[in-house]
């Protein structure tokens, strides 16, 4: 007999079978003795916990009788069971032990490590039947804590997922190991803003319920992730779902090479297994690595693509997870060095276009010092220092071995034989044979698993019968070829045969895709019902499955790909296929585009993700046959997912091809303003006529922020009339969200919160994400601006965690200025900085140039007021020249010019700050930003040489704050309080307040005009 309290009080024969305990009060009784675990318990206590003052007339009878119903239910499951329950002197007992009892055996497999099988033997809360019994209380919390210390001990121990964690955390959410290992789980799968978030909470609960701060080493571990100090290896590997089988001194070797050399390269023919190596060895190598492993998959890049260069470097962007750089290929190697880090970048089949693999990488090594590569290509790169590992075949007996099945040839032809054979087993009668086939084939890995496929129709004596003649007749074929390339072209083309009809029309229409596809993409294109036939062709190794989003795609291997390419010609039907093709994932990404509008954002987005190779193909096919009608359907559908994922050389690369046409004319015009291009607004002019209102608040949307604003403005008001005659919401949301940027700039507060507000509410309404982060943004300025910081912060993290789970970092980057921002302004400089240094981080990554200036004032700032004017005025001067290569003023030039000219005044040159203030006062007033005129006139009236002037810019500026309910905190106060300190101490209090009074009479612009910037 078996018992356990782990989870409801239950009792189960040695067979398993539940034991029925009738009554409330028996179970009662048997619960009472188990907490005493083999113990004696005195009949007083039994009485006491089963009745308490509710006593039965015979409280010793009652009990007596209690104890013979326990005996005897126990006795009817499992005879001889009655005897456990004795009774003594000293009271009732129930005998356990480890063995027989569930928490008994907790403890002792506790005892002795064995954590997951401890905790293996919970079905739920400790004694929870009984949970309300005062008896059971003590030994609940007692058990409980010790399932919370093993469940800690188990976490910090190894890789628990993020959603069984955040549970754990949910129902014990005051334990410290679980709220760490979450935060660590959170930052280490990207998720940073939610790991800060955690963290927050826990720190408000300790408060609120126990008065308490979090413990010193949660705080280190807040602020490691805070500044990104947290180590983070990431990896895009694919799991292998089949052991590598006879390579174990290749792996080591290749291992080897990789600590030695910054460039190995794996050749081979095809099918000799370099990719399934080149995964291996980087997986054995991965902790050497402290930024990780990236798989750049190239077999998708072809001489075919548009522009071959760019497309390996946008290949190598999307593995990294990049938004696209702007500018020449030069600026986007510079920028991919700086990320990489000390990295493993694996580039995976590169023959197909080497020389430019080559020249990648030959630049990407020399501009990054801690990159190691590791390629696959069936020749070498040809650089300087590359050690070139030729993959051999696997190792075959010879007609003299005996002992066969200790050859790699054997053991992989035998593994794979017997997954599609059930029984199959080397034995003496088969071994002989099995040798004879692996040495026909050469050893050549994928040769031997297509010939496993067949062992269960023609088992290993008639598949050897067959390949003699088989090979004599198909190796003709291939004359061109090197001995076992004909081995494995041989071998496919064998399997090629023994398909059927269907199967070969199925096969070789696959190959027309790029990278796999999903079933019903095969149907479409090749015009036939393929489901059935895919999952044979699965079965005879020529079609491999990999898991998709939404189930499995379906992916040719190299050799088999450029096998079925040629099939395809030779039935015709290329020219065909290559159309159908076309017409498909140009319906495809239209049939996607109003996905990422609504509440499926996020899996359509991973949708085009995983057929962005198709996608891009299809684009290069309509240009390369003129099909420009085609073209401009795939682009005008793609366009808003290019740009949700950062991908806008790309964007510019693709609407360039088509320079006539007015849908890619408007897009183009938003991308170039995205990359801070002079061209932007000359093609904005040439093709804002024939704009929608899509297209225009696209326009005005990109253009903001080059500082157009009064075009802009105008555009969003025209589009704004369109969307809400055409009843457009996400149009009316969109347009009212980019207004709230504009009266952000203006400082005009009530539109600010209504606009983001109700931008908020239709983009929620509608489900859009990328809507939600744009107006939670603006609602959380509008919070800052009006000194509501806990609210900013909030919304700001919310607004992280948004961008976080649509792989948007740039704006995650945004939303980490506007904290380290929010941060500044209460005089949190430290936190501000660990803010702004992560957002540089992630700005610098995507090459996101707005949120990168942002995050640099938050550093210029936090310098300043700490006293590290050097280094402030360092990043202020940087981004007054980056600024300043704009035909235009950008947006942040303002603050940034006011900022440098208070730090050039505390270093002593209030001449030259002086005329930093007066630019950024012209600038502001040229925007309408009363904010940045208010600041401008207080930083002129700390430089100005005449007090009483400065008095009175003192007395506007205040004037002009106190009107847009905009207020200094303390800690920004400061330089005001210098400025009126000096002023009223030149000129003295009484007429300090009277030229104060005068200034606060004055229209802003009046004020400025009071300063003799000629002296």
């Amino acid at each position: 007999m078996r018992f356990g309290v782990l989870g409801p009080v239950t009792a189960w024969t040695d067979a398993g079978e539940p034991v029925t305990i009738q009554g409330l009060k028996v179970r009662a009784l048997l619960a009472d003795l188990l907490v005493h675990e083999g113990r004696p318990v005195p009949a007083d206590r039994l009485i006491d916990d089963l009745w308490g003052d509710d006593l039965p007339g015979n409280p010793s009878g009652t009990l007596s009788a209690k104890v013979s119903q326990l005996r005897r239910a126990l006795e009817d499951a499992e005879p001889g069971s009655r005897l456990l329950v004795s009774s003594g002197p000293a009271g009732y007992s129930l005998a356990v032990d480890e063995s027989s009892y569930d928490a008994l055996a907790f403890a002792a497999r506790v005892s002795a490590g064995q954590l997951d099988e401890a905790l293996a033997l919970w079905r739920g809360p400790a004694y929870a039947d009984f949970a309300d019994f005062a008896f059971v209380e003590t030994a609940v919390a007692r058990l409980s804590e010790q399932r919370l210390s093993v469940l800690e001990k188990r976490v910090a121990a190894g890789d628990y997922p993020v959603s069984e964690l955040a549970a754990l955390v949910a129902e014990h959410p005051l334990r410290e190991l679980l709220r760490a290992a979450l935060m660590k789980a959170l930052y280490r799968s990207g998720r940073q803003s939610e790991a800060l978030s955690s963290y927050e909470e826990l720190r408000q609960l300790l408060a609120e319920e126990l008065g308490l701060d979090p413990s010193p080493e949660l705080v280190a571990l807040h602020q490691s992730i805070l500044t990104q100090e947290l180590p983070s290896r990431r990896t895009n590997l694919p799991a292998q779902l089949t052991e590598l089988i006879g390579r174990a001194d290749a792996l080591a070797d290749v291992s080897a090479c990789l600590a030695s050399a910054r460039l190995v390269t794996l050749t081979g023919p095809g099918g000799v297994g370099k990719t399934r190596l080149a995964l291996a060895a980087a997986a054995e190598v991965a902790d050497r690595f402290s930024d990780g492993v990236v798989l750049v998959e190239l077999a998708a890049v072809t001489p075919a693509a548009l522009d071959v260069a760019s497309s390996l470097t946008d290949a190598v962007q999307a593995a990294l997870d990049l938004r696209e750089v702007a500018g020449s290929a030069d600026a986007a190697v510079e920028r991919l060095a700086a990320v990489l880090g000390s990295r493993l970048l694996v580039l995976d089949n590169c023959e197909q276009v080497v020389a430019e693999v080559a020249s990648l990488t030959d630049r990407l090594l020399a501009a990054a010092p801690g990159l190691r590569v590791l390629a696959t290509s069936r020749e070498p790169l040809g650089l300087a220092g590359e050690v070139v590992w030729s993959v051999p075949t696997l190792e075959v007996p010879s007609p003299s071995d005996g002992a066969v099945g200790s050859f790699s040839a054997v053991q992989l032809f035998v593994a794979r034989a017997a997954a599609a054979s059930r029984g199959f087993t080397l034995t003496e009668e088969t071994a002989a044979d099995v040798a004879v086939l692996c040495r026909r084939l050469d050893g050549i890995p994928l040769a031997l698993e297509l010939a496993a496929t067949r062992v269960r129709a023609l088992g290993v004596r008639g598949l050897v019968a067959r390949l003699d003649d088989r090979f004599r007749l198909l190796a003709t074929g291939h004359r061109g070829a090197a001995p076992r390339q004909q081995t494995l072209l041989a071998m496919i083309d064998w399997s090629w045969e023994l398909l059927s009809p269907d199967e070969q029309t199925v096969l070789r229409r696959l190959a027309v895709h790029a990278d796999g596809c999903i079933a019903d993409a095969a149907s479409a294109v090749s015009g036939v019902d393929v489901l059935d036939v895919l999952v044979r062709l699965v079965d005879r190794s020529l079609v491999v499955p990999v898991q998709g989003v939404d189930g499995p795609r379906y992916r040719l291997l190299e050799s088999v790909a450029a096998y079925c390419m040629e099939k395809l010609r030779d039935a015709g039907e290329l020219e065909s296929m290559q159309q159908r093709h076309l017409e498909y994932y140009t319906s495809f990404a239209e049939s996607a585009r109003p996905h990422l509008y609504g509440g499926e954002q996020s899996r359509w987005l991973q949708l085009l993700d995983e057929d962005s190779a198709n996608l891009r193909s299809a684009l290069d096919r309509a240009v390369a046959l003129g099909e420009l009608q085609l073209a401009e359907r795939l682009v005008d559908a793609l366009a808003w997912y290019w740009f949700l994922r950062g991908r806008i050389a790309e964007a510019v690369r693709s609407l360039k091809v088509l320079p006539g046409s007015a849908v890619a004319g408007a897009w183009r015009a938003g991308f170039l303003y995205v990359q801070g291009s002079p061209d932007a607004a000359r093609e904005r002019d040439r093709w804002l006529e024939s704009a929608d209102a899509r297209a225009q608040w696209w326009i005005a949307f990109t253009g903001s922020d080059a500082g157009d604003l009064v075009t802009c403005q105008a555009l969003l008001e025209r589009s704004l009339k369109s969307f809400e005659a055409d009843g457009d919401q996400w149009g009316v949301a969109a347009v009212l969200a980019a207004r709230a940027k504009h009266a952000h700039v203006r400082t005009d507060l009530a539109a600010l919160h209504s606009d983001a507000l109700e931008s908020a509410r239709i983009f929620r309404s509608v489900g859009d994400r990328w809507g939600m982060l744009q107006a939670t943004s603006w609602l959380g300025s509008h919070a800052e601006l009006v000194g509501d910081f806990d609210e900013s912060a909030r919304l700001h993290t919310e607004g992280a965690q948004l961008a976080e789970e649509l792989g948007l970092w740039p704006e995650v980057a945004g939303a980490l200025g506007m904290l380290g921002w929010t941060e500044l302004r209460q005089g949190h400089y430290e936190t501000a900085r660990a803010h702004g240094e992560r957002a540089l981080r992630l700005a610098t990554e995507q090459g996101h140039r707005s949120t990168q200036a942002l995050a640099e004032l938050v550093l210029a700032f936090a310098a300043r007021r700490t006293g590290a004017l050097d280094e402030a005025v360092s990043r202020l001067r940087a981004l007054v020249d980056a600024a300043r290569r704009h035909d235009e003023p950008v947006l942040y030039l303002s603050i940034v010019l006011s900022e440098l000219g208070a730090a050039l005044e505390l270093q002593g040159d209030p001449a030259a700050a002086l005329e930093l203030h007066a630019e950024a006062f012209r600038i502001s007033e040229e925007y309408d930003s009363r904010r940045g005129m208010c600041w401008a006139l207080e930083g002129l009236a700390a430089c100005v040489p005449d007090k009483t002037v400065a008095a009175r810019l003192l007395g506007a500026a205040a004037a002009g704050r106190a009107a847009d309910g905009y207020l200094f905190t303390p800690a920004e106060a400061v330089d005001l309080d210098r400025a009126t300190a000096a002023a009223r101490a030149a000129i003295g209090s009484d007429a300090f307040e009277d030229a104060f009074a005068a200034g606060a009479l004055l229209p802003l612009d009046h004020a400025f005009r009071l300063i003799d910037l000629s002296s």
